[in-house]
């Protein structure tokens, strides 16, 4: 039903008095501690987080991040504003914001209540195991740009479903900012172009060259972007819900696009897709409650299993220490190489995950780890039994949480866009293990557990986290970016609060390190780890592969007196309040 906005005026009016009551009740929150990083490091450690008393909103795009913050001020709360943020995140941040792809919500509500909603893309039903193989079974890029490579949208209907459970605003109220958005433009800046830039060769293939690069020029920066398809597309949605989307004029013209690529998806494919309710991975590190996304996203079981390995030693390594690096690095190897060939869809697979996650399977695991030498992968394998993307978190004033991951895949997706709908579609086809035993475009090597079948979800690293501290209150709302570094990304966000104290600003701006047991190297941020630390890292095995960045992350923090939002300091993104 549709509030008056007197309603939403006074409903705004109380929700801002039950947030100062909830605020002053609060526990303590424990004090943080000045973190120290290598002399190398471009990230300086002391900067400040955004603030805000009541409620805040952290995503990769300041507009989208607004849009959410106004909606909780109008009345609604942390599912309406994670909502309102997605659609948004679809017109301003189209490089992984999208209604063409899928994701995941984590919902933890101030009564209590905990959620999962899976809205991952599925095979189209034309699907088959061995359809990205060549004629001498080598794999072809097909799962990686173009039509053949896209998975059957899930995003809208995801959105929608959180809504109708969890929200108290309807789908049309909370989408009309994003239609706004897209039919009077927004002004480019120079993130969203530079993106352009880079990934002109492979949009250019498609309708999309026209649109976003008008005279064969990228748009500018300060230029006002108008994207009348995609406010055609989004009206529709708003008219007639996941209808809008899945069937009719819309679902007529992504299939129409389908056909003019050779894609496979059907309107068959459409009208059968449904999001899924899952019971969240929950487990504890040190006295704290971890939310977590389960399959067919691998983010909650691969991170639980890191973190109770790393809960064995009672006393954590000093940060930035070589210990620190690698008892991460063979924490992270034992329980990616469970997730490369245990996990997948849990329609399809027995998915071992009370034993995964279990402190005595850590024991287990952590009995076989020396801290004076790195394991080879291959010592550690087991029989088989197997980047663009962008994360939003929301608080409101009641202390709603909504931790979101939401994906095209690789940045814009498959590069196809739908002529007529005006949006990019996914490639998440990609993440299936088209070829197990064989890397995907993030070298993952994942094994049978993950092999395409029609109708099913491809595995996926998102990690939407909610975590609690000891008294049962939402302490951090975080997830990333960033294929399979989302899970380690993510989790060192939390080991940084947690263990080393470091307040959110900082927690985020330290350095990041990666291992995902093959390919088997210690992949680090160059400068993050200083120079006698790599020495002794490579004299304990360890192969080491410097990068320029890892990971993108969107984190909200209590503090003392409300909440603090940072967007990640290595890209674009903004924290907005009030």
């Amino acid at each position: 039903m549709k509030r008056s906005h007197l309603a939403l005026g006074i409903i705004a009016i109380a929700a801002c008095r039950s947030a100062v009551i909830a605020t002053s009740a609060a526990p303590e929150i424990a004090p943080r501690v000045a973190a120290h990083f290598p002399a190398g490091w471009h990230l300086p450690s002391g900067a400040q987080a955004s603030f805000a008393e009541h409620a805040i909103v952290s995503s990769n795009d300041s507009i989208a991040s607004r849009v959410g913050r106004d909606i909780i001020r109008r009345g609604g709360n942390a599912v309406d504003a994670a909502v309102a943020t997605g659609f948004a995140l679809a017109v301003t941040y189209p490089i992984a914001g999208n209604i063409g792809g899928g994701g995941f919500m984590v919902i933890r509500m101030a009564d209590g209540r905990s959620a999962a909603i899976d809205y991952r893309e599925v095979a189209p039903l034309a699907a088959s195991r061995d359809m990205y193989l060549d004629a001498k079974g080598d794999l072809t890029d097909k799962s990686v740009i173009g039509h053949l490579a896209v998975g059957v949208p899930g995003a809208v209907a995801g959105m929608n479903e959180a809504l109708k459970k969890y929200g108290t605003m309807s789908l049309r109220d909370v989408i009309a900012p994003a239609i706004e958005l897209a039919e009077k433009g927004f002004v480019v800046d120079s993130s969203l172009s530079r993106g352009l830039t880079r990934y002109q060769k492979d949009i250019g293939k498609f309708s999309g060259g026209s649109k976003f690069f008008p005279n064969g020029q990228v748009i500018a920066p300060g230029s006002r972007f108008v994207q009348s398809e995609l406010a055609w597309t989004l009206k529709q949605i708003a008219e007639r819900g996941p209808d809008g989307f899945y069937r009719g004029p819309v679902a007529d013209t992504l299939v129409a696009e389908m056909k003019r690529g050779g894609g496979i998806i059907t309107l068959a494919d459409l009208a059968r897709y449904k999001p899924e309710w899952r019971k969240p991975v929950l487990g504890t590190y040190r006295g704290h409650t971890i939310v977590a996304m389960p399959p067919a996203s691998s983010g909650g079981i691969t991170m639980m299993e890191t973190l109770n390995i790393l809960e064995t030693y009672d006393t954590p390594a000093p940060y930035g220490s070589t210990l620190w690096a690698h008892r991460l690095a063979e924490s992270y190897q034992r329980s990616f190489l469970d997730r490369n060939n245990k996990l997948g869809d849990p329609a399809f697979v027995a998915v071992p995950q009370d034993e995964l996650t279990s402190k005595a399977y850590a024991r287990q695991l952590r009995a076989k780890i020396d801290d004076r030498v790195h394991s080879p992968t291959s010592t550690l394998v087991a029989k088989r039994e197997g980047t663009h993307t962008t994360h939003y978190s929301v608080v409101d004033a009641q202390g709603n949480a909504v931790a979101t991951t939401t994906t095209l895949n690789n940045s814009y997706g498959s590069a196809v866009w739908v002529r007529g709908g005006g949006f990019f579609l996914n490639d998440e086809m990609d993440d299936f293990a088209a070829k197990p035993g064989s890397p995907n475009m993030f070298g993952l090597v994942q094994g049978e557990q993950n092999a395409i079948v029609p109708g099913k979800r491809m595995l996926s690293a998102m990690t939407p986290t909610i975590v609690l501290d000891p008294k049962g209150s939402v302490l951090l709302v975080v997830g990333g970016a960033g294929g399979p570094t989302i899970i380690t990304g993510t989790s060192q966000v939390i080991l940084n609060v947690i263990d080393y104290r470091m307040s959110l600003a900082d927690a985020m701006r330290a350095p990041r390190v990666h291992h995902q047991s093959l390919p088997d190297s210690l992949t680090f941020e160059r400068g993050g780890l200083s120079q006698p630390v790599l020495d002794s890292l490579r004299a304990m095995g360890h192969q080491l592969r410097p990068i320029g960045s890892l990971v993108n992350i969107n984190a909200i923090m209590r503090v003392k007196g409300g909440w603090e939002g940072v967007s990640e300091p290595r890209a674009s993104g903004g924290a907005v309040g009030y």
